[in-house]
């Protein structure tokens, strides 16, 4: 299911709209009357042979949709005139389950498969995808991040989730790069999505990812912590995951370090459990200055456990330093 409201503007004239799809390959469009909060069914159409995995919307043209199905086709539709597909991609070789149009840049479309690969498209030439980046799991869901337009968050099923950076790949059409990557052992990660909370204000515009800084020393400059107790049962082995990446500087006590849960005195103290001290805090950093604090959720079957994690760059610790920022680390 998606609402037609992915951007963050939406012209006041765009109708609210949803798109779902079923088990039995078909697509269902609905009107929402905001006024009553009443749902209008608009139509209804047979889209995939088998189970249809994913709708999602163009957000830039929110009359065109795509569908991905258990058919291994990624399809798009032009809700205007129903009943061909605008266009059939079948460059996924297994189910299509998880689509998200780019709600930053116009033409960009994620998509992730059972055949383990996120591929990243440019809508106006759908025959070869831009980029094609493996990920080792089922692909089940992709979220952009809600400010740093080139940040991809994948849930990866059995290979949990990562990170992806696509900017290099959109600007220059190169390869995506992982920045992160979390396994969690014995669940497989079916959800995940960034937390909103942090993003109200200004996106900072000066932001990128610099290959030789970001890329290739993810390891140097990015970290998770657990901001959630885990049951006690499992507390250990979230310890003893790992975050990967193209290099591997960490050493096992730093990671485990990191990865630590928020203790019951950490989450009852004013720094590290007030959203208004932390939004007044993010405000210092401003001018201009690489930062970053995101918040973001899994959810995974087997354990049925609904984690939430906090992602931080280390090169946005040193740049606030002096500042007066307080970043709320897990791990001081």
């Amino acid at each position: 299911m998606d609402w037609s409201t992915g951007k963050s503007v939406r012209a006041r004239e765009q109708p609210l709209k949803i798109i779902s799809s079923d088990s039995k390959g078909q697509l269902h469009l609905l009107m929402v009357n905001e006024g009553t909060a009443e749902l209008q069914l608009v139509a209804s159409w047979p889209a995939h042979h088998f189970e249809a995995w994913i709708a999602a919307f163009n957000y830039w043209q929110t009359e065109l949709v795509y569908s991905g199905g258990d058919d291994c086709l990624l399809r798009g539709w032009d809700t205007r005139m129903l009943g061909t597909p605008v266009f059939t991609s079948k460059r996924h070789c297994m189910g299509v389950c998880s689509i998200q149009s780019s709600p930053h840049q116009e033409h960009i479309l994620a998509t992730g498969s059972y055949d383990e690969h996120v591929l990243l498209w440019d809508t106006r030439n759908i025959r070869q995808p831009l980029a094609d980046v493996p990920v080792q799991g089922g692909v089940w869901r992709l979220k952009w991040h809600p400010v740093h337009h080139h940040l991809l968050l994948a849930a990866c099923m059995h290979n949990g989730f990562k990170i992806l950076n696509c900017q290099k790949a959109i600007e220059e059409k190169q390869d995506i790069t992982v920045l992160t990557s979390h396994e969690m052992p014995n669940s497989l990660v079916y959800g995940a999505d960034w937390s909103w909370l942090f993003h109200s204000m200004k996106p900072t515009p000066t932001w990128f990812f610099d290959q030789n800084d970001m890329g290739v020393k993810a390891a140097d400059h990015s970290s998770l912590k657990v901001t959630e107790e885990p049951p006690i049962h499992s507390q250990e082995q979230t310890m003893d995951r790992q975050v990967e990446g193209p290099a591997n500087a960490h050493t096992r006590a730093e990671l485990k370090a990191s990865l630590l849960p928020l203790t019951e005195d950490m989450k009852n103290s004013k720094d590290c459990s007030s959203s208004s001290v932390k939004t007044r805090d993010l405000s210092h950093c401003s001018g201009g200055q690489s930062f970053d604090n995101s918040l973001l959720a899994t959810c995974s079957f087997y354990d049925h456990v609904l984690h939430l994690w906090k992602w931080e760059t280390n090169q946005a610790r040193t740049l606030c330093s002096g500042t007066g920022c307080d970043l709320g680390s897990a791990d001081h």
